[in-house]
């Protein structure tokens, strides 16, 4: 018995960011790879970008300018838990944590703990947010 096409238990789309495959065309993902760069358009995107979805995104950009510090962390892992929890409905978020990056005293790390619903596997990401531009 094969296993289950990743594609039809989380979806495909086309990949992002946007490239052009081996074949050509337009790369497109599938599974969790899928849900991975899902989770990076619905945070990078800014509420009213999509003009046929005003509301859509997690607007991380307006802590651009904010200061580094435990307080805005807090509102970033809030804007990140609500904004998945409303847009992404094949995850489920285990957990948030923000800290300052090590590397960079200007940036923020995001990291991101969750469980694909469709088969309770878990997976993490990060993201680096530019805070003190």
């Amino acid at each position: 018995m094969n296993p289950p096409d990743p594609g039809s238990l989380f979806g495909r789309g086309m990949a992002f960011p946007p490239r052009v495959g081996a074949d050509g065309r337009l790369a497109r993902s599938a599974g969790p790879e899928n849900i991975r760069e899902c989770i990076r358009v619905i945070l990078l995107t800014e509420p009213q970008e999509r003009l046929m979805l005003p509301q859509f995104g997690g607007g991380l950009r307006r802590f651009l300018f904010r200061p580094n510090t435990v307080a805005t962390h807090r509102l970033v892992q809030e804007a990140v838990v609500q904004s998945l929890g409303r847009w992404e409905r094949r995850i489920q978020v285990e957990s948030v944590l923000v800290d300052a990056d090590p590397e960079d005293a200007r940036a923020a790390r995001v990291r991101i703990r969750y469980r694909l619903v469709a088969t309770a596997e878990e997976d993490r990401l990060q993201l680096r947010l530019l805070l003190t531009g």
